[in-house]
C-alpha cells in the first residue's frame, strides 16, 4: 500500500517536471537558431539528468531490494562455500511455512498465544508494512512433512528426526542467519570500494514585502574510495529555477566539481585501506565454519537425546516388566504363607519389593516422559505435541552389536561352567586391549594428526591470528604521520550554447601534513594489538592441547564403553541364571524369597545397564568423528559418517 502512494507521488513530481520542460521548449521557438540550439541542448541534458536521477529512486520496491539483497548474499555464500570447503551445497534462510512445529500446533489442536506462535505469515500485517510478498505462506515439500492422523502421535525416526531439527530448530536457523548477516556485510564492504552514486533536489522559497523567490536546484554526484586509500569524487549541479528564468549569460545553471585525496604516508597503502575489506572477507569464512561446526555438534545432540529417549523408553518395559515379576512374587509368597510353608516376614519382603517395583515404574515413566519432551525442544517442537519415537532405531543398534552380545554371552557361559583356580592362587588382572576394537577406536597419535587436519575451529583460531598481526599492521600505521594530497576542481561558467566552460574554473591543490604530536589514544590501541596478538597465539596453543584432550578421551571413552557392553552382556547373563537358581531353589524350600527378590533388581538392573552401554558406544562414535572433525552434514540436517577403511590405522 505504501510503495502504491510513493509511486504515486514520484509520478505527479515527475510529471511536473517534464512539464516544466515542455514550456521551455516552447519558449525556445521565440529565439534565435543559436539560442534555440543551445537551450535545447541544455534543456535535453537536463531532463536526461533529472530522469536518470529520479526512476531509480522511484521505481524500485521493497520486495526487488530484499530480492537484490539475497541473491548478492546467495552468490558469496556459494563463492565462499567453495573457498572454505571445496565443495558447494544450497542454502536458505527463509523457512517454509509447513514446517512440522506448525503442523501440529494446528492439526493437533495445541496451545498458542499469538499468531508468532505460528509464524510470520499468520501475522497481521502492520500499517505501511513495505513488502506483502514477505508475509505469504512458503512451501517446501520436503520429506519432513510427516501425515499427521487425528489423535495420533506422529512417529519419528532418527532420520527424520536430524531433518525435523534442521527445518525448525531456532538455535539452528540463527545459526544460518548469522553466515547471512556476514554475507550482506561483507557486500556493504566490498560496495564501499565501488562507485557511490548519490542524487538529490532542494527547493526553497524566500519571501519578504517586496518579492518573493523560489530557488530550485538539482544534483547527481559519484565517488569511489579506491583499495590504496585514494578518495575520488565528482558532481553536477543544475539550477531549474535558473533555467526557467534564463538568467544572465555567463551562467545557465549548471555546475560541476570534482576532488581527490591521495594519503602518503598514514593511511596509504592497500594492506592498510582495503584491510575492513580483508576482515569482512575472512568473517564470512568464520561464520561458514562455525555453522559447519555447529550442524555437526547439534546432529549429534540430536542422536544423543533421540537414543536417551530410546534408552528410557527401554528401562520403562524393563521396569513394567519387573513390576509383574514383583506383583507374582508377591502373590506366590503369600500362597504359600497360607500354607505355612513359609514365614510371614517373606511375604512383608516381597510386598515391600512389590511396593519399591511399582514405585520404579512409575518413576521409569515419568523420566521417559520428561526425557521425550527435552528432546521435542532440542529439534524445535512444542513440548505438548503428541510424538513418538521408532523403537526399531534400537533394534538396530543391538543388531550392530549382535555379534559381540552374542560372543560375551558365550564366553560368560563358558566362563562360568569352567572350574574355579584355588583361592590363593596367582590372579593374573588382563587389561582391556583392542582386539575386539570398533572401527571408530583408531591409533592416538593418528586420531590427533586427523583431528588437527579437520577442526575448523582450529583453522578459525589460526585465522584470528594472522587477522590479529595485520590489526597490529593497522594500528601500527595509525602512529605515523599523517600526509595527504588533494585537490578539489570546481566549474559553473557555460558558454553562449550551454557547454560548461572549464578554462573558467577554479582549481585547487592542498597538501596536508598531520604531525604524530599526540597519539595517546593510537599508541594505547596499537598495544593492545599486540596484546590481542599475543591472547590469539595462545588460544591457538589451548584449542590444541584441548583437541588432544578431548581426542585421547574419548578414546578412552570407546574403550570403556565397549569393556562396559561385554561386562554388562555377562551380568545379564549372570543375573538371568539366579534368577533361574532362585526360582527352583525357592519351589524346593533351599532358598529364602529374599534370594530371588535381589536376583530379580540385579537383572533389572543388568538389562538396563546393557541398553546404556550399547547407546554410550554409538554416541561415543558420534563424538569421536564429530572432534575428529569428519562427520559431514549436509543442508537437510542428514550426516555422512566418515568411513576409517580409507586410512591406515596402525593395528
Amino acid at each position: 500500500m505504501t510503495t502504491v502512494r510513493q509511486d504515486q507521488v514520484f509520478l505527479k513530481v515527475y510529471g511536473i517536471l517534464v512539464f516544466i520542460e515542455v514550456l521551455m521548449w516552447q519558449e525556445v521557438r521565440n529565439i534565435s537558431d543559436r539560442q534555440r540550439t543551445g537551450h535545447g541542448k541544455c534543456c535535453l541534458l537536463r531532463l536526461l539528468l533529472i530522469s536518470l536521477i529520479l526512476v531509480p529512486l522511484g521505481c524500485k520496491s521493497p520486495v526487488e531490494h530484499r530480492a537484490e539483497a539475497d541473491k548478492v548474499a546467495a552468490e558469496i555464500i556459494t563463492a565462499k562455500q567453495k573457498e572454505a570447503f571445496g565443495e558447494i551445497e544450497p542454502f536458505s534462510i527463509e523457512r517454509p511455512s509447513d514446517i512440522l512445529r506448525r503442523r501440529l500446533l494446528e492439526q493437533q489442536n495445541l496451545a498458542v498465544f499469538s499468531e508468532a506462535s505460528l509464524g510470520t505469515d499468520k501475522l497481521k500485517p502492520v500499517e505501511h508494512w513495505p513488502d506483502p510478498n514477505y508475509m505469504q505462506a512458503k512451501s517446501s515439500g520436503s520429506s519432513e512433512d510427516l501425515p499427521i492422523e487425528p489423535n495420533k502421535p506422529v512417529k519419528l525416526t532418527l532420520i527424520q528426526s536430524l531433518q525435523v531439527g534442521a527445518r525448525n530448530s531456532p538455535d539452528y536457523q540463527s545459526r544460518k542467519e548469522n553466515v547471512f548477516r556476514a554475507a550482506l556485510a561483507l557486500d556493504l564492504t566490498r560496495h564501499n570500494f565501488e562507485n557511490i552514486f548519490d542524487a538529490g533536489a532542494d527547493s526553497e522559497l524566500n519571501t519578504d514585502t517586496t518579492a518573493t523567490n523560489l530557488d530550485t536546484s538539482a544534483a547527481a554526484g559519484v565517488s569511489r574510495t579506491l583499495k590504496n586509500g585514494i578518495d575520488m569524487s565528482s558532481s553536477i549541479a543544475v539550477n531549474l529555477m535558473n533555467l526557467l528564468t534564463q538568467g544572465g549569460a555567463s551562467s545557465m545553471g549548471l555546475s560541476a566539481d570534482a576532488s581527490v585525496s591521495i594519503p602518503l604516508m598514514r593511511g596509504s597503502g592497500e594492506h592498510i585501506a582495503a584491510e575492513p575489506l580483508t576482515q569482512a572477507e575472512r568473517d564470512v569464512i568464520y561464520e561458514l565454519w562455525d555453522f559447519e561446526r555447529y550442524k555437526r555438534t547439534f546432529s549429534v545432540g540430536v542422536a544423543r537425546g533421540y537414543f536417551n529417549v530410546l534408552r528410557q523408553m527401554d528401562s520403562v518395559s524393563n521396569a513394567e516388566d519387573n513390576y509383574r515379576s514383583a506383583v507374582a512374587s508377591s502373590r506366590w509368597s503369600r500362597r504359600r504363607a497360607d500354607a505355612g510353608r513359609i514365614r510371614e516376614i517373606e511375604v512383608d519382603q516381597a510386598i515391600q519389593r512389590e511396593l519399591s517395583a511399582r514405585n520404579s515404574w512409575i518413576s521409569a515413566q515419568e523420566q521417559f516422559k520428561s526425557t521425550l519432551d527435552s528432546f521435542k525442544n532440542t529439534i524445535g517442537l512444542p513440548t505438548d505435541a503428541r510424538i513418538e519415537l521408532d523403537p526399531n532405531d534400537l533394534v538396530q543398534l543391538r543388531s550392530r552389536s549382535s555379534t559381540i552380545l552374542e560372543e560375551m554371552r558365550t564366553t560368560s557361559q563358558q566362563g562360568i561352567s569352567e572350574t574355579a583356580p584355588p583361592a590363593d592362587a596367582p590372579i593374573e588382572l588382563i587389561p582391556a586391549s583392542y582386539e575386539d576394537a570398533g572401527p571408530m577406536e583408531i591409533d592416538e597419535s593418528l586420531a590427533v594428526k586427523l583431528a588437527l587436519e579437520n577442526r575448523l575451529d582450529l583453522q578459525e583460531a589460526i585465522g584470528s591470528v594472522y587477522d590479529a598481526q595485520r590489526d597490529v599492521v593497522v594500528r601500527a600505521d595509525a602512529l605515523r604521520a599523517g600526509l595527504t594530497l588533494g585537490g578539489t576542481a570546481f566549474a559553473s561558467d557555460t558558454d553562449e550554447v550551454g557547454d560548461i566552460r572549464f578554462d573558467r574554473g577554479q582549481y585547487a591543490a592542498l597538501l596536508s601534513l598531520d604531525l604524530p604530536v599526540e597519539r595517546t589514544r593510537e599508541r594505547n590501541e596499537y598495544r593492545n594489538s599486540l596484546l590481542n596478538l599475543e591472547q590469539a597465539t595462545r588460544s591457538v596453543q589451548s584449542l590444541e592441547d584441548q583437541i588432544k584432550l578431548s581426542i585421547r578421551s574419548e578414546l578412552r571413552t570407546l574403550l570403556e564403553s565397549r569393556e562396559s557392553l561385554k561386562i554388562q552382556a555377562q551380568s545379564v547373563v549372570v543375573a538371568e541364571k539366579r534368577v533361574r537358581s532362585n526360582t527352583i531353589f525357592l519351589e524346593a524350600g533351599r532358598s529364602e524369597i529374599r534370594d530371588l527378590l535381589d536376583s530379580q533388581d540385579a537383572l533389572l538392573s543388568a538389562q538396563n545397564s546393557l541398553t546404556r552401554a550399547v547407546v554410550d558406544y554409538r554416541i561415543a562414535e558420534l563424538e569421536m568423528q564429530r572432534d575428529l572433525g569428519l562427520l559431514k552434514v549436509n543442508e537437510q540436517g542428514l550426516w555422512r559418517e566418515f568411513s576409517p577403511e580409507v586410512i591406515d590405522n596402525g593395528k
